[in-house]
């Protein structure tokens, strides 16, 4: 026990405090159930992904500007290759959404490794990029989804208080980083985030590591841009406020700023710790724009404190 709560005390502490918030919001609202938990867990969704995306980024020591953007690529390529497609359709719908994903990524990637130019710089462009791809498959909202997909994350499974939603999360989030994080692949994404030159004389390809490690990336963000489909129905061919969220819930899941340290288990907790207190002000009757603030305001406060800590890191 005492083991465990040495190497699992931030994420132990970030469990704690996401209790401590259900707590608080069932004394804000007493009605919130089943249905409420429901839906924090289909808006959390999109957050949830595209932290991951960008957790797997900053672990091997980069960042990702773009995610979001990917995000809408992938959202709207799934609402026009669904729209009135059938079962077999849908499916080969999602291998190309998930397929486009990794090749965005991995895009990104090649670009950061071949040009040498920082990826804070070259994601910044990309972002732009893929945003006027998105508004070039699809102009305004529309598109539609599966109906039998969106099933997948609306309802109950099995127990009344497990939402659909957040199986569906965690199925696919381990059914990537789990087998990644225990690769040769995923040893040399922590390696070169935490010390490129040292990961080089090891043997890892370095370029090679960094482009796998966007192309994760993508597939993340074309999951969130499905799930986003999936929720509203329709594609969105605006980027949504995915950016500084992931990166907010990134720091305050513990991974370090920097690369080299850190998993998705912690980021993805703290995504639902940021969304729960959104709702719990909106539940409040907390003026909408008093909202954004405090919202905004604890996200740069995390990142601040992340940039401090990491800056220090290496110093030490």
């Amino acid at each position: 026990m005492t083991r465990l709560i040495s190497k699992q005390g931030w994420v132990l502490g970030l469990l704690a405090f996401l209790a401590l918030l259900f707590v608080l919001t069932t004394v804000i609202q007493p009605d919130f159930g089943i249905s409420g938990l429901d839906s924090l867990s289909r808006a959390t969704l999109p957050f949830a992904f595209a932290t991951a995306g960008m957790a797997v980024v900053v672990i091997a020591g980069g960042i990702d500007l773009s995610v979001a953007s990917m995000m809408a690529v992938a959202g709207v390529s799934a609402a026009v290759l669904m729209d009135g497609a059938g079962g077999g359709g849908t499916v080969l719908a999602v291998v190309g959404v998930l397929a486009i994903g990794l090749a965005m990524g991995a895009i990104n990637g090649a670009a950061i490794v071949y040009t040498r130019v920082p990826d804070i710089v070259v994601t910044l462009a990309m972002l732009f990029v893929w945003e006027g791809v998105a508004l070039l498959i699809l102009k305004a909202p529309g598109g539609a989804a599966t109906p039998w997909l969106r099933e997948l994350i609306v309802g109950n499974v099995i127990f009344p208080w497990l939402p659909r939603s957040f199986v569906f999360l965690v199925v696919c989030v381990a059914v990537i980083w789990i087998p990644l994080s225990r690769s040769r692949l995923g040893l040399s994404i922590y390696a070169i985030g935490s010390n490129e030159l040292a990961a080089y004389r090891s043997g890892v390809s370095v370029g090679l590591t960094r482009i796998a490690a966007y192309a994760v990336c993508g597939l993340f963000a074309a999951l969130g841009g499905l799930t986003l489909t999936m929720s509203t129905g329709i594609g969105e061919p605006i980027p949504g406020p995915y950016l500084m969220a992931s990166v907010a819930a990134v720091v305050l899941g513990g991974v370090v700023l920097g690369g080299g340290r850190g998993a998705l288990l912690g980021p993805i907790i703290a995504v639902f710790i940021l969304r729960l207190v959104r709702m719990d002000l909106t539940l409040a009757s907390v003026d909408p724009n008093v909202t954004t603030i405090v919202e905004g305001t604890i996200m740069v406060v995390v990142v601040m404190l992340g940039g401090v800590l990491a800056m220090k890191g290496r110093k030490t």
